[in-house]
């Protein structure tokens, strides 16, 4: 069988948004591919074993991140290796990585996922992908996808020397970027690099969607970058072993891909699974063949719900809720990041307030932010307000000057930016956590 004629084939296999109208309709489509997935999985050294005697999914234990690491880098293969198009690997920096890998026929379905977006990628849009390339997926599927939809792609990789926040801002104006694929943060940066330029209010005007990933956002966060740059945000999840999970629908809600991936909740206490509810996400790729996982516990503590929307998607939906071992004890209270963040951002923009720190202390919270011109007491002492009245711990917020938090040189010249945190423990480095020495 030649390229098209097995891409086409792939292609009229994989479900589409609307070919079912009813949850009982999309349950059917899952229990139909869930057979084929556990006999292309027999094919992989890692589940040869464990599926004797299976008879069904419920008879098969949870596969984890340490599994995969475990089998590195080809113990999960399900296919013959000289079918592999591209190999990747998780972003992780601790013992073996976790691989992942993909036939061709796989990018077919990766691609068609990504581009469901409520804003969408056609021949007219100039896309910015501004995601690591190196081995991990998320810059690599962008592109791809993209291209496919016949998009001109510009291959920003926010890794490279190449492509420092100067030029950044030079390619999104003078190419008229319409779409870009970043991390939230990444935005700011580019706020920050097109202010410190000389670009006053709207630096991109031709931007009519930003599709971000990678790291929390809050609502108030989402809110602030839309009102800078005039454009809507649309929020994706995914991983690097499976791709795109879930996106945004017209009405805000993150909708979960059920029809390609089949999600479930773990509740670790008690060993259950379940279908909806609240717990760890436990996902099984249903047209996944070189790297066939059942049951693959993603350690993301999410609400999954099948509810319906205004939408019209019969689609559950999903809300990430943080990933085990995030977070601090402050005060006898546990705090993660979007907490803080949500606060940072309620501010009023008029105080122009882009970044901001913390840290966990035991007793206390320590936050700086960083505020153009005046009002910098005021915006400290109402952020010092919310959180003690809405997170109840004890705090102390400082103004620190522009340039502390995001150092200057970032914005203006060739450094080596590291993905941001905002929030550390209290023998962390805040230090060096934007730009590696």
């Amino acid at each position: 069988m030649n390229g098209d004629a097995h891409t086409a084939r792939t292609r009229s296999a994989l479900p589409a948004l609307g070919d079912w109208t009813t949850f009982d309709g999309l349950r059917a489509l899952q229990e139909d591919r869930v057979g084929p997935m556990l006999r292309g999985a027999a094919n992989s050294p890692f589940y040869a074993a464990r599926l004797d005697g299976a008879r069904g999914l419920g008879d098969v234990g949870l596969t984890s991140k340490a599994d995969l690491r475990a089998s590195y880098p080809f113990g999960m293969l399900g296919v013959p290796k000289e079918r592999l198009a591209t190999y990747h690997e998780s972003s992780g920096s601790t013992g073996n990585p976790t691989p992942a890998y993909f036939t061709e026929a796989e990018w077919t379905d990766l691609a068609d996922r990504f581009v469901r977006k409520t804003v969408g990628i056609g021949p007219e849009d100039t896309m910015l992908v501004r995601i690591p390339y190196g081995l991990v997926l998320a810059g690599h599927m962008a592109h791809w996808a993209a291209m496919r939809s016949g998009a001109t792609v510009v291959p920003g990789d926010c890794r490279s020397l190449a492509v420092p926040y100067p030029r950044v801002v030079r390619v999104l104006r003078d190419l008229e970027v319409t779409l870009t694929w970043s991390t939230p943060s990444e935005s700011l940066l580019w706020v920050a690099a097109a202010r410190a330029a000389g670009h006053g209010a709207n630096p991109f005007p031709a931007l009519r969607a930003l599709y971000v990933a990678g790291e929390p956002l809050s609502g108030a966060r989402r809110r602030r970058i839309e009102e800078i740059i005039g454009a809507p945000v649309i929020e994706e999840y995914g991983c690097t072993e499976v791709g795109p999970l879930a996106s945004d629908c017209v009405h805000g809600r993150m909708h979960f891909w059920a029809d390609r991936v089949l999600p479930e909740v773990y509740d670790p206490q008690t060993g259950e699974l379940a279908p909806e509810g609240t717990g760890q996400l436990v996902i099984t790729p249903l047209y996944r063949e070189a790297m066939p996982l059942l049951r693959y516990n993603l350690e993301d503590l999410v609400e999954l719900r099948y509810d319906d929307c205004p939408c019209g998607w019969k689609l559950p939906t999903v809300r990430v809720l943080g990933r085990l071992g995030q977070g601090y004890t402050v005060d006898a209270k546990r705090l993660g990041q979007v907490q803080v963040e949500e606060l940072v951002y309620r501010l009023p923009a008029a105080y122009g307030v882009l970044f901001w720190r913390a840290r966990a202390e035991h007793e206390r919270l320590v936050v700086q932010i960083e505020v153009p011109g005046g009002g910098g007491g005021k915006a400290a002492a109402l952020l010092a307000e919310m959180i003690a009245g809405e997170l109840g711990v004890r705090c102390e917020v400082g103004v620190v000057p522009e340039g502390t938090l995001v150092p200057s040189g970032l914005l203006s010249r060739r450094l080596d930016a590291m993905k941001p945190r905002r929030l550390f423990g209290p023998d962390e480095d805040w230090d060096n956590a934007v730009v590696r020495g």
